[in-house]
């Protein structure tokens, strides 16, 4: 399966598992590289030495290629950049700000750097910016996501439209028909995060991961569009606010009920009631944790049945 993605990544398969925080560590990322898939370590979650570790930890793990995420909201960014450079680090996601404050920089290194967009706006200002490939994510996704909540159906096609360079969807993916129909519409390749939170080597807590497999369709909402976006799993902090946006909130009022490290107690410490929990939609359509290596070969089987089938019609 070879196509632009492959090449530009040097990977067997144009399947990329999403750098997500509290669940990417060194032990998800290379056991997705080492199945044919580029795995991600995510640094969203890491102070700039957890993120070192990780690292190290993942070169000894893989001989295949892994990236790294990065959200350039996060402070010690300079940090975290240097580190990803003193360790030879080859490739990179960036989201979450400005692609031209690092993409050349990075470059000149002889590193490959992707930007994640959720718009056809913000993916031709990566292109111009001259980043290797864009990730165009719809509003189904996990996490943060994009306030004009355009669905990974529309966007693929609307942003292949407008962009020469390789285009990796994400979004509602987690099944190989799923891939197909993203590669279908327009996109070189997948990035799959939800159902790899359902894996064996997350970092992410037990709990979270059972949550996931029980959750059913309509059990996420997207919320706190006036801080970032985020998708989220219905439980008892959800229901807070919902009850404070009832009462029309201040900014500043969202910002105190969110407080300090929600995202880590619900996903990472196992709090499902007063955690954050972020996941996309595709959740109720993931019934059951497994080792990441079997999720990308049953991905990688069922795209290939699903092909086979479309060929026939």
């Amino acid at each position: 399966m070879t196509n632009r993605i492959t090449q530009l990544f040097n990977i067997q398969y144009p399947m990329i598992q999403a750098g997500m925080i509290w669940a990417s560590g060194w032990k998800l990322a290379s056991a997705v590289s080492n199945t044919g898939g580029l795995g991600i370590i995510g640094a969203g979650s890491m102070y700039p030495e957890v993120l070192r570790e990780h690292i190290q930890k993942c070169k000894k793990a893989t001989s295949f290629p892994f990236a790294v995420n990065v959200p350039m909201l996060y402070p010690n960014l300079e940090q975290i950049m240097e580190i990803i450079i003193d360790e030879g680090v080859k490739i990179v996601f960036t989201s979450a700000g400005n692609p031209k404050t690092w993409t050349s920089h990075l470059q000149e290194k002889g590193i490959k750097v992707v930007h994640v967009v959720s718009s056809v706006k913000f993916a031709l200002k990566a292109q111009e910016a001259g980043v290797d490939a864009v990730v165009a994510e719809g509003f189904e996704a996990g996490g943060h996501n994009g306030r004009d909540e355009t669905t990974t159906f529309t966007l693929i096609p609307m942003v292949r439209e407008q962009i020469k360079i390789p285009l990796i969807a994400a979004g509602g993916i987690a099944t190989g028909r799923g891939m197909l129909a993203a590669m279908v519409l327009g996109a070189d390749a997948v990035q799959v995060g939800s159902r790899f939170v359902a894996s064996d080597e997350a970092s992410s807590h037990p709990n979270f991961k059972e949550l996931v497999v029980k959750a059913k369709e309509g059990d996420t909402i997207l919320t706190l569009k006036e801080l970032a976006p985020v998708r989220l799993l219905k439980n008892r902090f959800f229901e807070q606010v919902t009850e404070l946006y009832s009462k029309n909130p201040t900014k500043e009022q969202l910002i105190e009920l969110l407080g300090r490290a929600r995202a880590k107690k619900g996903m990472f410490e196992g709090d499902l009631e007063e955690g954050e929990l972020e996941i996309g939609q595709i959740a109720g359509l993931i019934h059951d944790i497994k080792p990441a290596a079997q999720i990308v070969k049953e991905i990688i089987a069922e795209f290939n049945a699903a092909k086979a089938e479309v060929a026939l019609l």
